[in-house]
């Protein structure tokens, strides 16, 4: 079976309040006789489901075009986290979890309930606590569906810089609705996006043997 795990990219789709929200503006149209329809798109490259690179967060760090692709395709296990709102720490963790060898974790919060469209700035995001004992894992990818690593009032990112100091790579966004809690194969690679600082995905898991 698979899981679409991807938030719909639309004029709508929310943003962080400030960034460039999605636009498809028509530049030729069959309609008006021309041979084919274009578009041009402008918005974030953080719409949606995403990946960051670190040149989001460091000076020099790499873009997308130069992120390798095995975190972002592989066995990752899901999650299901109570916490509403605030840091999510390893005692949020269900009681005897276990990654048992599973290098890449998505997150589940109450944030997959809201549309596409919503915007709360109370979502839950990740603690350093958690990245770091994800990390010592040997932890290679960790998604959540919420659009940050880190609180939304943040100026000085811990929760990326913590990703950026272990070279875990990360989703955002994610949409785990529907999707159980369990051992998936992940494929959610970025665009090779040059001089960018992320890059939307078409985040997808598929049952193990499916």
């Amino acid at each position: 079976m698979l899981y679409d795990i991807t938030r719909t990219v639309a004029a709508t789709t929310a943003v962080f309040p400030g960034d460039t929200a999605y636009r498809a503006v028509p530049t030729l149209r069959l309609s008006a006789g021309d041979p084919v329809n274009l578009v041009t798109l402008t918005t974030t490259p953080h719409i949606g489901t995403h990946a960051d690179a670190p040149y989001h967060y460091r000076e020099g760090g790499a873009h997308p075009a130069a992120l390798p692709l095995e975190p972002y395709i592989g066995a990752a296990r899901v999650v299901t986290i109570a916490r509403a709102t605030g840091a999510i720490t390893p005692a949020d963790l269900p009681p005897g979890f276990s990654l048992a060898g599973v290098l890449r974790l998505l997150i589940h919060t109450r944030y997959s309930d809201l549309v596409d469209s919503a915007w709360d700035p109370t979502f839950p995001y990740p603690d350093v606590a958690l990245i770091a004992w994800l990390a010592a894992q040997g932890v290679v990818l960790i998604g959540i569906d919420t659009p940050s690593f880190d609180d939304a009032s943040s100026t000085d990112l811990p929760g990326h810089k913590e990703l950026g100091r272990h070279g875990i790579a990360n989703l955002e966004n994610l949409f785990l609705r529907h999707v159980p809690d369990g051992v998936y194969d992940l494929f959610a690679p970025p665009l090779k996006l040059d001089a960018a600082c992320g890059s939307p995905v078409r985040a997808v898991l598929r049952t193990p043997g499916a």
